[in-house]
């Protein structure tokens, strides 16, 4: 199923937007837009998509999506009953990378936002904040005065950049990157090539490093081996093989550099806790409801 870009251009015609939504459900559109989008479950369970993540979801959660990310908030089936009294709401915050500027991010002590909004391309679920989000993001939908109401959206985005609990919800293969937004010739090497076969020693000759010291690096880095950073890779990317293209799971396989497919399959349970199978059947279900 092909995301849809949805466009917001008519609400952004300030800095951000803010809006509770309230309905008998979340849109059953799996979308995306160039506006980032900070959105507070306030009431309603489901199940949540995001790039290649799927998840369960329940009232309290706060997800920030970056620019461009398809993502979508499915109810569950009780919610789509005809005599349903059930409802789901949401307070949800759309602004643009560069709302404060295109010289934004170069000032002194941005750093933290610009760390979140990278964070962000992947999606991030905040975990165990010790403040209120809803309270925060009420607060500032209620702000009549527009300079108060960015200074509180920017108090409210550096809380959370300096919040160290929170989880990147989808994989880094899946996202389409460009070279130059790679840290280093390593990891542009990475992702030009994770299709092919890459060995360990031709990284760390890119690094000028022993393959020894290269892997102690890596992992320090990274908090994972090398080799686990690679699949991470492929599977991201035949997750997006499978749900946008519609390839099938053989190919899949192929495509994002696994040589063959019992491995591929599992490797993939293995990271999205389900199979191949399950994970096409997962947005097959999708696009029959919507």
């Amino acid at each position: 199923m092909k995301p849809r870009l949805l466009n917001r251009s008519n609400e952004l015609r300030q800095a951000f937007s803010i809006k509770r939504n309230r309905f008998p459900n979340f849109l059953k559109i799996r979308h995306y837009h160039p506006e980032l989008e900070l959105v507070y479950i306030a009431e309603s369970k489901g199940t949540r998509f995001v790039g290649d993540n799927i998840e369960k979801f329940e009232p309290g959660e706060l997800v920030l999506l970056g620019e461009n990310l398809p993502h979508m908030w499915l109810n569950d089936k009780d919610y789509f009953q005809a005599d349903s009294d059930l409802v789901a709401e949401a307070l949800c915050i759309h602004f643009k990378e560069d709302f404060m500027g295109n010289q934004f991010s170069e000032l002194a002590g941005t750093e933290p936002l610009v760390e979140l909004f990278k964070n962000a391309r992947r999606g991030i679920r905040f975990i165990d904040l010790d403040f209120s989000a809803a309270e925060k993001m009420q607060d500032l939908a209620e702000e009549k005065e527009a300079f108060q109401q960015l200074l509180k959206l920017l108090e409210l985005l550096h809380r959370l950049a300096k919040h160290q609990h929170f989880k990147l919800l989808s994989s880094e293969g899946y996202l389409e990157r460009k070279p130059e937004e790679h840290s280093d010739k390593t990891h542009e090497f990475i992702f030009k090539n994770f299709t092919k076969q890459i060995l360990l020693a031709d990284v760390a000759a890119i690094a000028r490093m022993n393959p020894t010291a290269f892997s102690r690096y890596f992992k320090r880095i990274h908090r994972k081996t090398f080799s686990r950073y690679l699949i991470e890779i492929r599977i991201g990317y035949a997750c997006k093989l499978l749900i946008d293209n519609k390839i099938n799971i053989s190919s899949a396989c192929y495509e994002s550099g696994f040589n063959n497919i019992s491995n591929f399959n599992k490797q993939f349970r293995y990271i999205m806790d389900m199979s191949p199978s399950q994970y096409i059947k997962q947005h097959r279900t999708v696009e029959e409801k919507v």
